[in-house]
């Protein structure tokens, strides 16, 4: 199971995109693979991560920047959002 598919099981990740209007397939996270590939990560079970996902809509792409709190032996995953940026109008 990867970070998206963890934080899409929580209602307040649900809540962000709506309220932005973003569609969960137009979600990427920054890095993920990096992240689940740490060899750290392998040690703990916990995760706490400052991390980047971006977001698309119809008007624009969106970045939103916070830290992302992952416990992958329960599957669970938070994400608290400490702000986001607006960097581009979609391409036609």
């Amino acid at each position: 199971m990867n970070i998206k598919e963890l934080l899409l099981n929580g209602q307040s990740f649900l809540a962000l995109l709506k309220e932005f209007a973003i569609e969960a397939k137009d979600v990427i996270i920054q890095d993920e693979n990096l992240l689940l590939t740490d060899q750290n990560l392998a040690q703990s079970e916990i995760l706490k991560e400052t991390i980047c996902i971006e977001g698309k809509n119809e008007s624009g792409i969106f970045n939103f920047f916070g830290t992302l709190h992952c416990n992958l032996l329960n599957k669970l995953a938070v994400f608290e959002m400490q702000g986001f940026e607006r960097v581009g109008l979609p391409t036609n």
